[in-house]
C-alpha cells in the first residue's frame, strides 16, 4: 500500500467509526483495524477525525467581473483549498457573449489545468442561450459537465436570465438530467433600490444591504422555485441567506427535485459588518443579514431543508473593493471562503451542537458529490473510491487572520475568530497536497473531474 492511516475517527454521513483506512493508486483499499500488508507511508491519527475531502461547490477563481479580475487564481485559491480540507471544487466558468458553451470550458481548462493543486470541475454560467447553444448541452454533458447557473440578477452586468430562459432551461434538465442552479434576487427591485439610494446620497457599504432586502430573494427564490415545479426540472438555488427564502425551499421540497446551498458568512455575520469602517470588504450578493437568518439558516441545516454548504469563493482585495468608496454599486461583490469553510463549521457549527460532525460531512462531502454527479467516485469513504482524505485535528486552534491564510485578498471576513479544529493533512487520490499543514502537492496536480449526471438525494 502507498498510504496507511492508523487509529483516527473515521466520519461519514451516518457514522462514526475507528478504524484505519488503506491507500493504494489513488483509491481507498482497506477499512478496518489491523489491515495487513506494510504501507510506504503510516500516519498515527490517533485523536483526529478522518474525513472524506471537502467539495467546495461554488468558487470564482481567475473571473473577470465588475471591470476586475477575482484576486485569486487556480494556483493561490487551489492552495487555500488544500489548507481548508477542500479536495475538489466546481467553479463557475463565465460564458462569454461571444463564446459558446464549449469554447467557455477550454477558456476554464486553460486556467485551470496547469495551475490547480487539487482536483476540480466547471459550471457553465450561462449569460447567453440560444437555439444552437440548447443544441450543444448534451455535448457539454460528455464533455464531463453537467450543470448550468443563470442569474436572476445582474442586468447591467450583461448576467441576467429572464423567466423564460430558466423555464427553457429547467425543461432541458428534466430531459437530460443535468442540474439548474439560480442565484435568486429580483432584478428590477434592486436596481431601483440601488438608484433611489444614490439619487438620496446614501453611498456607503450598509446601502448594500438596505438595496437587497429579505423580500428581494425570497420572492425571486419564490419563482425559481414555482418554475421547478412547473417544469419537473432540477434546480439547486446558490447562497440562500435568509429565513424568508427557507421557507420558500421547505415549501416546495416535498413535489419538486429542489436544492439549497448556503455559506460559512451567512451562517455566522450579520449586516452589522457593514457599519464598519471597512464595510466593502463585505459587500457580496445577496448581503450578509441578521442574526435571526443566521439561526434560521443553521436550523435548515439540522432540519436538512438546505442540502449543502459551500463557500462562493470571490476573492478582491481592499484596493479593488476601493473603487467603490463613494458608491456602494461599484464595489466587487464577493469575498475568499475556500480555505475556511470547514475550521468555520467545526468550530461554530459542530461545537456548538448547532449541526452534528456526521452532517458537516454530509453538507461539505456526500450531497455535493450526489448532487453535482461525483458519487462514488468523490465525497465519500469507501472502498474503490477515490482516496480524496482529510486528517483533522480537533485540538488543534488558529486565528483566522489574513497573515495566517493563503489567499490574494489581504483579508478574512472572518478576521479574529479562532478556528477550534484545522485540518493538518489533505490527500488528492492518495497524493498529499497538505502534510502536518505544510503544502507539499505541486501546482498542476490536480485533475479536472469528468461529472456524470445529477444523482437526486
Amino acid at each position: 500500500m502507498d498510504l496507511l492511516i492508523k487509529g483516527g475517527t473515521l466520519i461519514t454521513p451516518t457514522d462514526s467509526i475507528k478504524a484505519d483506512i488503506g491507500v493504494d493508486d489513488g483509491k481507498i483499499v482497506a477499512i478496518g483495524t489491523d489491515i495487513p500488508g506494510k504501507a510506504d507511508d503510516v500516519i498515527d491519527a490517533k485523536g483526529k477525525y478522518v474525513f472524506p475531502g471537502a467539495i467546495d461547490s461554488h468558487t470564482h477563481m481567475d473571473m473577470p467581473f465588475m471591470g476586475t479580475v477575482t484576486a485569486d487564481d487556480f494556483e493561490s485559491g487551489t492552495t487555500c483549498a488544500a489548507y481548508g480540507g477542500v479536495t475538489t471544487l466546481l467553479d463557475f466558468a463565465m460564458q462569454p457573449k461571444d463564446k459558446d458553451f464549449l469554447e467557455t470550458l477550454k477558456i476554464w481548462h486553460g486556467k485551470a489545468d496547469p495551475k490547480a493543486f487539487i482536483d476540480f470541475g466547471f459550471h457553465v454560467a450561462v449569460t447567453n442561450l440560444t437555439d444552437d447553444l440548447v443544441k450543444q448541452i448534451p455535448e457539454v454533458l460528455k464533455a464531463g459537465v453537467s450543470s448550468f447557473k443563470l442569474f436572476m440578477t445582474y442586468s447591467k452586468g450583461g448576467l441576467f436570465s429572464d423567466d423564460a430562459r430558466i423555464y427553457r432551461m429547467l425543461e432541458e434538465s428534466k430531459k437530460h438530467g443535468f442540474l439548474v442552479q439560480v442565484h435568486a434576487e429580483n432584478d428590477t427591485v434592486l436596481e431601483m433600490l440601488k438608484e433611489r439610494y444614490i439619487k438620496a446620497g446614501n453611498t456607503s457599504a450598509e446601502f448594500h444591504a438596505k438595496s437587497r432586502p429579505n423580500f428581494v430573494e425570497a420572492e425571486a427564490t419564490h419563482r425559481a422555485l414555482a418554475l421547478a415545479a412547473a417544469t419537473g426540472g432540477n434546480l439547486y438555488v446558490v447562497h440562500m441567506t435568509c429565513m424568508e427564502s427557507l421557507a420558500e425551499l421547505a415549501n416546495t421540497k416535498g413535489f419538486a427535485n429542489v436544492y439549497g446551498e448556503t455559506c460559512p458568512h451567512y451562517l455566522t455575520l450579520t449586516d452589522e459588518k457593514y457599519l464598519s469602517p471597512k464595510g466593502r470588504r463585505y459587500i457580496m450578493s445577496p448581503p450578509l443579514r441578521s442574526k435571526d437568518d443566521n439561526d434560521a439558516l443553521w436550523m435548515g441545516l439540522y432540519d436538512e431543508i438546505l442540502s449543502t454548504v459551500a463557500t462562493d469563493h470571490c476573492a478582491f482585495n481592499d484596493a479593488q473593493k476601493d473603487v467603490g468608496k463613494d458608491d456602494f454599486t461599484k464595489v466587487p461583490n464577493g469575498a475568499p471562503g475556500t480555505e475556511t469553510m470547514v475550521p468555520v463549521l467545526f468550530s461554530e457549527g459542530v461545537r456548538k451542537n448547532r449541526i452534528t460532525l456526521n452532517q458537516m460531512v454530509k453538507f461539505t462531502s456526500y450531497n455535493p458529490a450526489k448532487i453535482f454527479g461525483m458519487y462514488p467516485a468523490k465525497g465519500c469513504l469507501n472502498i474503490g473510491s477515490d482516496a480524496d482524505i482529510v486528517i483533522f485535528d480537533p485540538k488543534c486552534e488558529m486565528e483566522l487572520t489574513a497573515k495566517n491564510l493563503h489567499s490574494k485578498s489581504n483579508y478574512t471576513v472572518f478576521e479574529g475568530m479562532v478556528a477550534k479544529g484545522m485540518p493538518t493533512h489533505t490527500f488528492v487520490r492518495g497524493t498529499p497536497v497538505l502534510y502536518d499543514r505544510k503544502l507539499v502537492g505541486k501546482k498542476g496536480a490536480g485533475k479536472f473531474v469528468s461529472r456524470g449526471k445529477h444523482i437526486p438525494l
